[in-house]
C-alpha cells in the first residue's frame, strides 16, 4: 500500500459517512467504476470496462463500517490486490447470484439490518440516488490525488508532445489515434476518449471521431487518459499547411481559456463561468461560438464531473480539478489544471509546446507547426 494510502481511505471514509447521515441512510452502496477508484485510490472493480458499474460493490455503513460484496470468483483477487491493507470484511456469494443486480440491496439489507434506506450510486429498485451528493464528496482532492494528478498530467502532456511531433501528413487518423491508445497504455493510463479531426473534418465537428481520412494541412488530437482512477483531457493541434485563419482563431480561443481558467476561483458557480465564455468569445470578435459545443468544467474521477452551462449551480471547490475545452471553428485549445487554493497550476503542458500568452498571465497550447 503505498504512503498515506490507508489515511487518504479512512477520510474518505468520513465523507461518505457524512453524505449518509445527510441522506437518511442506513448505508451506502457503491458499484459504479468511478466512486470506487476514488474511494479506494484508484482500485479497479471492473473486468468489462464497456459497463460502468463492475463486478464489486463496496457497502459503507453510515456507523463506518465497511464491506466487499462479490462474487465468488473476483473475491479472491479483489482481496488481495485491489482491496488488500484497507480492512474490508468480505461478503461473498456465487456468481449465479450475481445475475441479479439487486442481489447486492438485499445483502446490504441483512448486514445493515436496520429499517433505513439505502443509498445507490447506480439504478437499483428501492434505493435513494445518490450520485449528484457523491460527486460533491469527490470534488475536494486530498493531497495524494494532487500527487497523482501532477504526475498523469506530466505523463500524457509529455506523450501527446511526442506523438505530435512525429506526424506526417498522409498519416490515417485511425493510425494517430492508435498511437494515443497505445501510448497511453506504455504510461499506465487508459485512453477513454481518442479524437482525431483533420482538415474539413476539424472544421465541421467538434467531436471528430477517427476515420478512414489521411491529414494534410492541420490536424487535432485529443485524449482523455486515466489512471488510477483519475482522468486528464487534453487536446494539441499540428499544421503543415495552416489554414489562413488558424493562427488568428487559435489566439482568440486561448483568450477563452485563459478567461475561464482566472475565473475558477472558490465559489464561483459553473453558471458564473459560462457566461465568462460568453463575454470572452463577444470580446473576441467570435460571439455565439459557446453554443456550438460545451465549454468543459470539473474533471476528475469522470472526463467531466460536471460541465458549465447557464442552469449550473456546481459550486467551484478549494483544491479541485478543471479541464477548459473552449473552440471556435477549427480550432480547440484543452488542457487539465488544478485550483488550489486560488492558484491556477495546468498540469498536462508537452514541453517545448508552442505557447499563446493570453490573459492574466496564463499560457495555452498553441499549434505546432511542422516545418
Amino acid at each position: 500500500m503505498p504512503p498515506g494510502a490507508a489515511a487518504e481511505h479512512q477520510e474518505k471514509l468520513a465523507r461518505l459517512v457524512r453524505v449518509a447521515a445527510e441522506a437518511q441512510a442506513g448505508g451506502i452502496l457503491l458499484g459504479a467504476h468511478h466512486n470506487i477508484a476514488w474511494l479506494t485510490g484508484g482500485a479497479a472493480n471492473r473486468i468489462d470496462a464497456s459497463r460502468e458499474a463492475g463486478s464489486a460493490r463496496l457497502l459503507i455503513a453510515a456507523d463506518g463500517r465497511h464491506f466487499v460484496l462479490a462474487n465468488a470468483i473476483e473475491m479472491p483477487r479483489l482481496l488481495d490486490e485491489e482491496l488488500a491493507g484497507l480492512g474490508y470484511e468480505p461478503v461473498e456469494y456465487g456468481w449465479t447470484e450475481d445475475q441479479d443486480p439487486a442481489h447486492a440491496v438485499r445483502q446490504a439489507r441483512v448486514i445493515l439490518s436496520g429499517s433505513a434506506p439505502i443509498g445507490a450510486d447506480w439504478p437499483l429498485p428501492d434505493v435513494i440516488p445518490i450520485e449528484p451528493a457523491l460527486a460533491r464528496a469527490r470534488a475536494l482532492l486530498t493531497d495524494g490525488e494532487i500527487a497523482r494528478y501532477r504526475a498523469l498530467g506530466r505523463d500524457a502532456g509529455r506523450l501527446m508532445g511526442a506523438i505530435a511531433r512525429e506526424l506526417s501528413p498522409g498519416d490515417d487518423e485511425r493510425d494517430i489515434a492508435r498511437r494515443m491508445v497505445d501510448g497511453a497504455g506504455a504510461i499506465r493510463a487508459r485512453a477513454i476518449v481518442s479524437l482525431v479531426g483533420s482538415d474539413d473534418r476539424l472544421r465541421r465537428y467538434r467531436h471528430p471521431v477517427p476515420t478512414a481520412t489521411a491529414w494534410r494541412g492541420v490536424v487535432m488530437m485529443a485524449l482523455c487518459a486515466e489512471r488510477d482512477g483519475l482522468v486528464v483531457s487534453l487536446s494539441r493541434i499540428v499544421a503543415a499547411a495552416p489554414p489562413d485563419d488558424l493562427e488568428a482563431k487559435t489566439r482568440a480561443t486561448a483568450g477563452v481559456f485563459a478567461r475561464l481558467l482566472a475565473a475558477t476561483r472558490p465559489g464561483a458557480t459553473g453558471a458564473d463561468l459560462y457566461q465568462i465564455a460568453v463575454a470572452a468569445y463577444a470580446a473576441a470578435g467570435y460571439p455565439g461560438e459557446e453554443r456550438r459545443h460545451h465549454q468543459g468544467g470539473a474533471i476528475g474521477y469522470r472526463a467531466r464531473e460536471w460541465v458549465a452551462h447557464p442552469r449550473s449551480s456546481e459550486v467551484v471547490q478549494q483544491r479541485q480539478a478543471f479541464a477548459w475545452n473552449p473552440t471556435i471553428t477549427g480550432t480547440k485549445i484543452e488542457d487539465t489544471a488544478l485550483a488550489i487554493d486560488g492558484q491556477i497550476e495546468i498540469i498536462t503542458r508537452s514541453p517545448d509546446w508552442p505557447a499563446l500568452e493570453a490573459a492574466d498571465g496564463i499560457a495555452a497550447s498553441g499549434v505546432w507547426v511542422r516545418r
